[in-house]
This record gives C-alpha cells, sequence and structure tokens, in this order.
C-alpha cells in the first residue's frame, strides 16, 4: 500500500458499474439496451484508465448474486459476455492490456469458457495495463476460497497469506474505488482488497460515464490523505 498526500495516480482501480438497467428504463429501452451501452462505457474507462497511467483495473461486471435476476436477463447478459470478449481481443492487444477473468468460471456457458480462455491467451503478452473482470465474484467466494486454500495446503491462516491466495493476488490492495449509479454500498465487491481503498460514489449512471468523469475521480482522490491508521504528521514524514 502506498502512502501519499495526494498527486498520485491510483495503481489499482476498482470500479463497480452500475445503473444499466436505470438507464435504460429512463429512456424507455429494453434492459439489454443498457448492457450494451455499458460494455461501451466501459471501453471508455478502459482507454482512459490506461492513459492516465492506471497499472491495474478491476471491473465488477457480474456478481455471484446476479444469478438470482430473471432467466432471460442472465441469458443476455452470458452471450454479451461472451460477444465482447471476442470483439476486444484485437483492442486489448493494441493498447498493450493484459486480460483476466477473476471468480468462479464453472458455471459459465461453454462458448463464454472458451472466450474467455482464448482471450487470456491472446493478451498475456500485455504489460501497459491489467484489466480484472469479475465475474460471478464475490468478496466472501474469494475469502472463503483463500482461507481453504491455505488450510489444504496445511499453511498457517495469516493475513499476509490471505492477501497472497485471492483471485487478485498479483496486483496488491485497491487504492480507489468507484462505484456508479448513486448507492453508496460495495455489493460483497473486493472486500479484503478494499479494505484501505479510498471509495468514490458517482450519480452517473454506468452508460454515461466518460473519460471526463474518471477524471473528476482520480482529481478527487489526488486530494485524499491516505494515513492507514498513523496521523497526519506521520504521513507527511513518511511521504517526504
Amino acid at each position: 500500500m502506498s502512502l501519499h498526500t495526494g498527486s498520485d495516480i491510483p495503481h489499482h482501480l476498482a470500479v463497480i458499474m452500475d445503473g444499466n438497467g436505470r438507464w435504460a428504463k429512463a429512456r424507455h429501452l429494453p434492459r439489454a439496451e443498457g448492457h450494451r451501452q455499458g460494455v461501451q462505457a466501459l471501453h471508455r474507462l478502459v482507454e482512459r484508465a490506461a492513459e492516465r497511467g492506471v497499472k491495474v483495473l478491476t471491473v465488477f461486471a457480474f456478481s455471484s448474486e446476479n444469478w438470482r435476476r430473471p432467466a432471460a436477463e442472465v441469458n443476455m447478459l452470458m452471450r454479451l459476455f461472451a460477444v465482447a470478449l471476442r470483439d476486444w481481443r484485437t483492442r486489448l492487444i493494441d493498447a498493450g492490456v493484459s486480460l483476466r477473468i477473476v471468480g468462479e468460471l464453472e458455471p459459465f456457458p461453454e462458448d463464454v469458457k472458451t472466450a474467455i480462455a482464448q482471450t487470456e491467451r491472446a493478451t498475456a503478452a500485455g504489460t501497459r495495463m491489467r484489466l480484472n473482470v469479475a465475474a460471478n465474484y464475490g468478496g466472501r467466494w474469494d475469502m472463503c476460497r483463500a482461507a481453504s486454500a491455505l488450510a489444504a495446503e496445511g499453511l498457517p491462516i495469516t493475513p499476509e497469506a490471505i492477501a497472497q491466495k485471492l483471485a487478485t493476488a498479483p496486483d496488491g490492495d485497491v487504492d480507489l474505488l468507484i462505484r456508479t449509479g448513486g448507492e453508496q454500498r460495495i455489493s460483497n465487491f473486493l472486500l479484503w482488497q478494499a479494505a484501505y481503498a479510498e471509495i468514490y460514489f458517482s450519480d452517473c449512471l454506468w452508460p454515461d460515464f466518460s473519460a471526463a468523469h474518471l477524471d473528476e475521480a482520480l482529481a478527487w482522490y489526488e486530494g485524499r490523505e491516505r494515513r492507514f491508521g498513523m496521523t497526519s504528521e506521520q504521513v507527511r514524514g513518511t511521504a517526504g
């Protein structure tokens, strides 16, 4: 975790992309159109985050609780996910972005799992930014899975050991967490990794989220003093 009193771009940015359905409803459009426009907003986010120097971007695409939605919507989301993964490959390769899907992948349809594997392999050499897409992911699942892995190996269950077994282990803690759509909760997303994250809530519905909205959030983050339990004087002394 980094200590700073401002002027830093977050190393690890996480985003809860909320508001697709409400965006569509407000325009008397099918929910599917809101999700399609949400994919375009994600394109904009990835491009702008890479331009600004973010090294890790983790987005919440599909939670483990989203299976409870109507079957027709879940099926539509699966189709959209598979198509987006295939369509993104060239763009991500050209941008130097490597893709990882984090979550429990077994329940996904075979075409989605194939698209995931192919896109991860195709983009693996990217070093400019890592894009983690959390799909069928939950923070509680992540922590339980990490603890279970340690227990199976007969290793002590310590905070440091758990951190090394999490789905995003190579990427470290979240520095800035953004949630769009006006809700003010983290909805079981990266519970461990976001323990000391700065949290920025935006009223903007996800399909409308633009590069300018990201810039506003990053400017807010730059003004934050991250103390991690210390005093301001200690942080400023460390930073200096």
